[in-house]
């Protein structure tokens, strides 16, 4: 033994490397069946897995030029975390897009911009854009909305993202005074820390659940009753990344707190089907949308993907005949991304934001009822030119995810659905989710979402508006071809959006259902969202 001990010990450094590698040699050779590569090319192939495992890592920060890699650039990645830290978001010696690409689009400035007098609430606050319509106000509902900012949290669950994720985004919108909705996971302590919601549910009703797994009428009642922050409600019929497919949540992120909100068993993978068992045509759903919104007194809105049209035609119809239906419609862009998804739907399933909300809007305004719906769109908006487009196109909001995820740390790792986040955010590792400092990163959503709406007040402000509300079609422009033609929104749609009534800023910061912090009377405080002017909102 000793004699063994001894050779052992009188192998050099470098000895122990050879071995292992002749170890390595021989199991690739003998007995690797899985990997061609590493049984002809013994130890060397190993190099070429190891390079395959960072080479998201290696695009994304070294091959890819600043704008060129998807879903976001690293020059959109770099604003929204200037803007988020509070830094100079500003860029010197000019653009350096491709102006004459493709779908590339311009803004129309006015040769006056609108002057801010003295007096105008903006001069004192700064980041109040208001939504120019009231959720529920045609249909009367007893609790009518209008959300204190155009910019928003968009639906992800907790379950989806980490709980000290959701706690930052929900405080972070209370100092921004933006709504924070739930996503499909069902209302969680973490979203509960002050910031208005909107309570979303989808195919697994999770949240307002019963025992038998469908939609509980009673639990809906009672959660309203028990949160009064919660301003409003949102049925989910499809989402961007996935439409007409049900949603996994992996029984490795299941944990036994998100069990009990989502009333859902441990250990075993939750699926959401793909379909509603609380109705199944479109009188049904105008239906159950109307019980909830009159047991509730909430407004009531659906989210859906856009596809084929026939089915919202059909909608438009009933609700200009019958006076009833949703209150708002969230269109999502088919480039959504927060739900993890076969790639055969993430890249094919259902159009892009501007196709679809340009579609869905023609259809309605055929009807004439345009102006009682509140239309929220989502797509990777949350840019202020592209929210500019959006509002001329007829949009009334904006409800952003990814960018929103950014803002407190997401580094577009792309390993959201495997539980595995370096960052914490869309991961219950413990060990990673120690990394989110929630007092900082809620003030950093505060910044995104002020520096935002900062821009997009310049913009409005620009073309000679007052509120982005009062964008027209005629206002941008886009490129349609390589051969560089260039024209208005209202050319390439064939329509004009229907005016959305507005008056002044004034009326709506006088508004009795303006949410936020404005409409419970009290100081939020933050650091300066930039070196201009100051983030204190004095709602007294």
């Amino acid at each position: 033994m000793n004699d063994v001990l001894n050779f052992i010990g009188s192998i050099p450094w470098w000895g122990w490397i050879i071995i292992f590698l002749v170890i390595v040699a021989i199991k690739d050779i003998f007995f690797s069946k899985e990997h061609i590569i590493k049984h002809n090319f013994p130890i060397v192939g190993h190099l070429r897995y190891f390079l395959e495992s960072i080479g998201p890592e290696l695009r994304q920060y070294i091959v890819a030029s600043d704008r060129e890699e998807l879903p976001f650039n690293r020059n959109e990645r770099g604003w929204i975390y200037a803007s988020a830290k509070n830094e100079n978001n500003y860029e010197g010696f000019g653009t350096d897009e491709d102006i004459y690409r493709t779908n590339y689009i311009f803004i129309n400035n006015s040769m006056l911009a609108y002057k801010l007098e003295r007096n105008h609430p903006n001069a004192e606050h700064p980041y109040f854009i208001a939504c120019a319509k009231v959720m529920g106000s045609f249909n009367k509902r007893r609790r009518p909305y209008r959300p204190a900012s155009i910019i928003n949290v968009s639906a992800m669950s907790f379950g989806s993202l980490s709980a000290k994720a959701v706690e930052s985004l929900n405080k972070g919108c209370l100092i921004a005074n933006s709504y924070h909705n739930t996503g499909e996971g069902g209302l969680s302590p973490y979203h509960k820390m002050g910031a208005d919601v909107v309570f979303h549910f989808g195919t697994g009703y999770f949240g307002v659940r019963g025992d038998d797994g469908n939609f509980s009428m009673e639990k809906m009642v009672k959660l309203v009753q028990d949160n009064p922050q919660i301003r409003a409600i949102e049925v989910k019929l499809s989402q961007g990344a996935k439409p007409g497919k049900g949603g996994v949540l992996p029984a490795s992120k299941i944990t036994k707190e998100i069990a009990e909100i989502r009333h859902v068993p441990l250990g075993k993978d939750v699926l959401s089907p793909p379909t509603h068992s609380a109705f199944s045509n479109v009188p049904e759903m105008v239906d159950f949308v109307e019980k909830i919104a009159e047991a509730t007194g909430l407004p009531v809105g659906i989210k859906s993907a856009i596809g084929q049209l026939k089915q919202w035609e059909e909608l438009a119809s009933i609700m200009k005949e019958t006076n009833r239906g949703p209150d708002f419609i969230t269109v999502d862009g088919g480039e959504g991304g927060t739900g993890a998804a076969p790639p055969s739907f993430a890249d094919h399933v259902s159009l892009p934001f501007i196709n679809a909300f340009t579609d869905l809007y023609n259809v309605f305004q055929k009807e004439g009822i345009t102006e009682r719906i509140v239309f929220i769109a989502s797509g990777k908006l949350g840019f202020p030119a592209k929210a500019a487009m959006a509002f001329a196109m007829g949009a009334d909001s904006i409800n952003v995810a990814r960018e929103a995820m950014m803002s407190i740390g997401c580094i577009q790792a792309q390993s959201c659905h495997n539980n595995t986040c370096p960052t914490g955010i869309t991961t219950h590792n413990k060990w990673l989710q120690a990394g989110i400092n929630v007092k900082d990163k809620a003030e950093r959503v505060n910044f995104y979402f002020a520096k935002f709406k900062k821009e997009l007040l310049e913009i409005t402000h620009a073309c000679g508006y007052e509120h982005p509300s009062q964008f027209t079609m005629d206002d941008v422009d886009i490129n349609l071809s390589d051969k560089n033609i260039t024209k208005t929104l209202a050319s390439t749609f064939a329509y004009h959006k229907t005016p959305v009534p507005f008056s002044s800023v004034q009326e709506h910061m006088d508004c009795p259902h303006l949410g936020g912090t404005f409409s419970k009377g009290k100081e939020v405080k933050t650091k300066e969202a930039d070196t201009e002017e100051t983030s204190v909102y004095d709602t007294n």
